[in-house]
């Protein structure tokens, strides 16, 4: 079973930075495509940035200030967040699942199998 767990979340100011981590217990993201979601109260959980095999995909709202990279063990994706504005206040959530995925379908979080427990970002203005 794979088990994920994310860290790094925290309270920053506007314009700052800050990087989450997604680490998994059991297995390597070797083969497995890994994305950051987000989910503020009362709202679905959406979609932020994905890391398959072979590609990286981005949400509107967060690209050109996110990255997303996996470490070279295999068992650690990082979110890197630059630029961050109020409006990127969630608690972020890593997810994975076995194989690939499209610019839509990696938007979609019921393909993903595997999640954490969720790692809190606040972005104070």
């Amino acid at each position: 079973q794979v088990r994920l767990e994310e860290s790094g979340g925290g309270l920053v100011q506007a314009g700052g930075s800050l990087r989450v981590s997604c680490t998994s217990s059991g297995r390597t993201f070797s083969l497995n495509t890994v994305g950051w979601f987000r989910q503020t109260p009362g709202k679905g959980r959406e979609f932020v940035a994905s890391a398959s095999p072979s590609a990286t995909f981005y949400a509107d709202s967060v690209k050109g200030r996110f990255n997303i990279s996996r470490d070279n063990t295999g068992t650690a994706v990082y979110l890197q967040m630059s630029s961050l504005k109020p409006e990127d206040t969630a608690v972020y959530y890593c997810g994975s699942f076995a194989g690939y995925c499209t610019r839509i379908s990696c938007r979609d979080w019921r393909l993903y199998k595997n999640w954490g427990q969720g790692t809190s970002v606040t972005v104070s203005s």
